[in-house]
């Protein structure tokens, strides 16, 4: 079997599909229309390099695998050894709507089929640096929502044992934490609280130095042309805006404000039949946090610049719902955004007719 198979592949193109596991890989291997070989193996780039060139000499490889568990690292280590290597977001690889079968020997058939028929979509890798930048970006936010859940646990802890009378109702102010004293605690309570309000400062000081970090990255030549540029637009400060770089890279990819908005999840998806065609929520594709700095980026552009203000209120108006208003906003900042890095003119503020 293996003598026939190299007569098969022997000198030509094979497709191979990689379901990326955090253990375990499984290959699909294909050669003009047809499955050639399948195989698992543990999840050790030697054993892959070892199966593809042994087992397939002379021959031009292509490998394509999802985007997630292993990020960049498996292309990059492909692509330095000579090894042609496509990266496909996860959610454009689709089975037939009959399928009810999902393994990781059907998901590495798939893409090996689609590899070869052409049917799929190239995720842009980012260089290494940019990658290992945004990762400053998005441990930042990971810190963040550390310090909100200890900040939880906290005011939680004051009320479970009763201790949460003469301070402040509703939100509170970094200070409140910060100065929190409470005299009179038996040891138990007291050692608890310290240890909760320590946590809370350690995780403070390294959010405080990452928020650092991203400050020095947005002036560095490469980030700060397009920081600039989206910066000069309303709500949209600099560290949204670094972080916005560091997310979409170079603007000219794009080749419309649509790719762009599609990108970012913030195009409506639909479901169309015949004469009916129905559109319903945005598709959510890509990075969620991403939309939600967008989001919150525009909300403050509305109370920066009328022309927003008046998309907001016409949508609101049309469909009864705040949500899909300051939706509609977002994704119009983010083809904006777009539009003053790439021409290099700065946000010029509408005037409301």
């Amino acid at each position: 079997m293996h003598k026939m198979t190299d007569e098969i592949v022997s000198g030509k193109k094979i497709f191979v599909g990689l379901e990326d596991a955090k253990r375990t890989w499984k290959l699909c291997v294909r050669c003009e229309g047809m499955i050639v070989h399948e195989v698992g193996m543990p999840a050790e780039y030697r054993a892959l390099h070892r199966y593809l060139t042994g087992r397939y000499p002379g021959c031009h490889i292509v490998v394509m695998y999802e985007t997630g568990f292993s990020g960049f690292n498996l292309y990059d280590k492909l692509t330095t050894d000579g090894i042609a290597c496509v990266v496909t977001p996860a959610h454009t690889v689709q089975q037939a709507k009959v399928s009810r079968v999902k393994t990781d020997r059907t998901d590495a058939r798939l893409l090996a089929g689609n590899l070869e028929a052409g049917r799929y979509v190239v995720c842009r890798v980012p260089d290494r640096q940019q990658r290992e930048d945004r990762q400053v970006s998005r441990t930042t936010s990971q810190l963040q929502r550390h310090i909100v859940s200890v900040k939880n646990q906290i005011r939680r802890f004051l009320e479970f044992h009763g201790l949460d009378e003469g301070l402040p109702a509703g939100r509170w102010r970094e200070s409140h934490y910060r100065e929190l004293a409470i005299t009179s605690l038996p040891h138990s309570l007291q050692i608890s609280l310290e240890a909760l309000q320590t946590l809370l400062a350690t995780l403070e000081k390294l959010h405080a130095g990452l928020r650092a970090e991203l400050k020095h990255l947005s002036q560095q030549p490469q980030y700060q042309p397009g920081v600039t540029a989206k910066a000069s637009c309303p709500g949209v400060g600099w560290l949204s805006a670094i972080r916005f770089t560091l997310e979409w890279g170079e603007m000219r990819r794009f080749t419309s404000g649509e790719q762009l908005a599609s990108f970012v999840g913030l195009t409506a998806s639909e479901a169309s039949s015949g004469e009916s065609t129905h559109r319903g929520h945005i598709t959510g594709q890509g990075s969620g946090q991403v939309r939600a700095w967008l989001i919150q980026c525009a909300w403050r552009a509305i109370r920066l610049d009328p022309v927003l203000l008046h998309k907001f209120r016409a949508v609101w108006s049309a469909s009864s719902s705040k949500k899909k208003a300051i939706v509609a906003v977002a994704r119009k900042l983010a083809v904006r955004m777009r539009t003053v890095e790439i021409t290099g003119q700065p946000y010029v503020i509408g005037v409301e007719r």
